[in-house]
């Protein structure tokens, strides 16, 4: 058998293949629905191609923020406040801006002596 003959041979069987697997079964629904449900609310009924799993939970929770964006709160470490945390960003971005004091950004040079008055002001506090 010939190199060709081959290659195509293989070619072949791999497009049967994927032709095979590419076909989507019967069997499966059309829609498929999950909810969540509180206290004694009724989960809806599945209409004729359709798939729906509820999820109880109980009332107090209706309300409530999920659990995955509550443990995002507790875990943050190092909290502050937030002037801290604006001080900090202007902090770090003033070194592009004009009066500056750097090398970075226009006019960088100008804001030398605010410089000097800002850190002065904090060894005071």
């Amino acid at each position: 058998m010939s190199k060709i003959n081959l290659i195509l041979l293989v070619g072949l069987l791999f497009a049967t293949g994927a032709a095979a697997e590419v076909s989507k079964p019967v069997d499966t629904p059309e829609r498929f629905s999950v909810l969540v449900t509180y206290g004694d609310d009724v989960c809806p009924e599945a209409e004729a191609d359709e798939i729906i799993v509820c999820a109880k939970r109980p009332e107090s929770e209706r309300y409530r923020i999920p659990k995955d964006l509550r443990k995002v709160e507790e875990e943050s470490s190092g909290e502050q406040s937030w002037s801290s945390t604006v001080a900090s960003h202007e902090d770090a971005a003033r070194a592009g801006r004009p009066n500056s004091c750097s090398v970075n950004g226009t006019n960088g040079w100008t804001g030398c002596q605010a410089a000097l008055l800002r850190r002065w002001f904090d060894e005071r506090r």
